[in-house]
């Protein structure tokens, strides 16, 4: 009895012969570690430890060191898209400037080229991983100061410089850097003197003016010694034939005494 009351105590009754348990207990949890490392021997510790090699510390420091070139980026479609258009733009175009690409409002980004378009200026944008390599192998280097952060090209087949400066004032955020104009490096204040020139037609009108008159005071001071010399002798062969007419009269002989009348 007392066996009995032990075997529901811990959590069962006790099998019956020929019958399987009711209840039994079956451990969970992780196995029996069979297998642990073997603690190096004090001795062996101390032998390794002598015996490791410890590499030699590098002259320079190699922070100190350049960083080695990175493998040349295989260049794309796009890229050389990119840079026969550059080329074609400063091979083409007399009037090449450079502005501050600033944030502008796509409204006002639009109404600003459609102002420029009206004088057949462009406005030309492209990244600065193409345009400077491009302007470094070129004679337009002298130019790179200005690309600094993100810019705009405006450029035109002609040089409207009075134009593209009347319409950049009236758009006082987006600032102009400089430029070139005939293959000629610009700076800001040089395009707002050039705005400020004569247009061709009245400069060729004032320069073929002063030609006229220079070419007529230089044709009448030709023609004035020939003239004097021309009046003076004039003058003196009518001297000449005045006085020739004078002489035969004051020398013609006395007429002859009359025959008397027989």
């Amino acid at each position: 009895m007392a066996a009995a009351v032990a075997g529901m105590l811990r959590g069962g009754l006790l099998p019956q012969a020929g019958r399987l348990p009711t209840l039994q207990t079956v451990r969970y949890g992780s196995k029996a570690v069979t297998r642990h490392r073997r603690v190096m021997h004090f001795e062996r510790q101390k032998l390794m430890a002598l015996t490791e090699y410890i590499p030699p510390k590098p002259a320079v420091n190699p922070r100190c060191l350049p960083s080695p070139p990175s493998p040349p980026q295989e260049e794309t479609g796009l890229i050389r898209l990119l840079r026969r258009e550059i080329d074609e733009v400063f091979r083409e175009n007399r009037m090449i400037a450079v502005c501050q690409n600033v944030a502008l409002s796509a409204d006002d980004k639009l109404l600003i080229r459609h102002r420029l378009r009206k004088h057949k200026i462009l406005m030309k944008i492209f990244p600065n991983q193409v345009l400077k390599p491009f302007l470094e192998d070129s004679k337009y280097q002298n130019l790179l100061p200005l690309f600094v952060g993100h810019n705009l090209l405006l450029v035109s087949e002609e040089p409207k410089v009075k134009e593209m400066v009347r319409i950049l004032k009236s758009v006082p955020f987006l600032p102009l850097l400089g430029g070139c104009i005939d293959d000629t490096i610009v700076s800001r204040q040089g395009f707002i003197n050039y705005s400020q020139l004569p247009s061709l037609a009245l400069a060729q009108g004032e320069l073929v003016g002063g030609l006229t008159f220079r070419m007529a005071q230089t044709h009448l001071l030709l023609q004035h010694q020939p003239f004097q010399l021309t009046t003076l002798l004039d003058q003196y062969i009518r001297q000449q034939q005045e006085g020739d007419s004078v002489t035969p009269a004051s020398e013609q002989p006395a007429s002859p005494d009359p025959v008397p009348n027989s």
